[in-house]
């Protein structure tokens, strides 16, 4: 049974909780907040011991028995608990983004590389069935040659409903290029390979606010990209990656439904089902732990996603190399 401890006690960590709860591998053993009452009440729901909540990560970093830490702070946090969980000896499950910027991203890749503790990044299109199909059609050449991927996103408001957290609308660690391009970049990351060059025109809701029209283009291994987003407008919110080919188009919607489009000859819906991507994430972690290899994203990844985040923030429509022009 791994022993694990939350820090962060928002909705991601509740919700990793209670995949933690209905997994055989593991027991939740502690949780810390800042909050205090909301780490009790996470350890009250899934049955901990309230005495092993805290609100200093460094004291849950150090609880007896514990063998691994999931850290679902805010993005600038990132770095310290990352680092103290691993100076520990724990194994680390950081959420996405890897940092708020990739010169914090290549740290914690530094300190993944010298540690012999498992680590990975919540991204959970590794595990999510649709796109893994996408991943696997445009590799087989279903689509035929492939000339553009899309990216779409529309936000009706940012932060959204359900995000009652201030850190999300601050252009410092927040944002929805962080909370949620991160995702499709990943993915295009997962298609393309690494993305080489990145130019945008980044409109932001106010000083040092959230930015809120993007208009961007890039590449990854000779294919075109595009990123177009828009914030607090009316609408329904969208997230969607699509790849054109030469002879069909495949486009993820949802987070979860893959649609194929041949032109003249229709839609077809490829998968309908969203999976449970944190039991797989789980499941390969644990595997990794017991040493049996585990397909897991790692904070070298997760970093080179960073890169672009930071590139799109940095190119100011001019066309930047991500990792070599963008802000640090």
């Amino acid at each position: 049974m791994i022993q694990i401890g939350i820090v962060g006690c928002g909705v991601i960590g509740n919700r990793l909780a209670d995949a933690i709860a209905d997994h055989e591998r593991y027991e939740l053993a502690a949780a810390c907040d800042l909050d205090a009452e909301r780490a009790e009440a996470l350890a009250a729901d899934h049955g901990t011991d309230r005495t092993a909540t805290t609100t200093d990560h460094e004291a849950l970093v150090e609880t007896d028995g514990l063998d691994a830490v999931y850290v679902g702070v805010p993005p600038l946090a990132h770095r310290e608990v990352v680092a103290d969980a691993l100076a520990a000896g724990k194994h680390v499950i950081c959420e996405k983004p890897i940092a708020a910027d990739a010169a914090t991203g290549r740290e914690l890749a530094a300190l993944e590389a010298e540690t012999d503790r498992v680590t990975a990044v919540n991204l959970p299109f590794r595990y999510t069935p649709g796109f893994v199909r996408l991943r696997e059609a445009v590799a087989a050449g279903e689509v035929g040659d492939p000339r553009r991927v899309e990216l779409r996103f529309r936000f009706p408001q940012w932060p959204r409903e359900w995000q009652d957290v201030a850190w999300l609308e601050s252009r410092e660690q927040g944002g929805p290029l962080r909370e949620v391009g991160t995702h499709f970049l990943f993915g295009v990351q997962e298609l393309f390979g690494p993305i080489e060059t990145v130019s945008a025109d980044v409109g932001y809701s106010g000083p040092d606010a959230y930015e809120d029209d993007v208009v961007g283009s890039f590449r990854a291994d000779g294919v075109r990209g595009t990123v177009d987003l828009l914030c607090d407008h009316e609408g329904d919110e969208e997230n969607a990656i699509t790849v054109v080919g030469d002879d069909a188009s495949l486009s993820l919607t949802e987070w979860y439904r893959l649609i194929r489009d041949r032109g003249r000859e229709g839609e077809t819906t490829l998968v309908d089902e969203r999976g449970d991507t944190v039991t797989a994430l789980l499941t390969e972690f644990a595997g990794a732990v017991d040493g049996d290899g585990g397909d897991l994203v790692s904070f070298a990844e997760a970093t080179r996603v960073q890169e672009v985040l930071d590139a799109v923030h940095a190119s100011e429509g001019d066309r930047v190399r991500p990792g070599v022009d963008g802000r640090e």
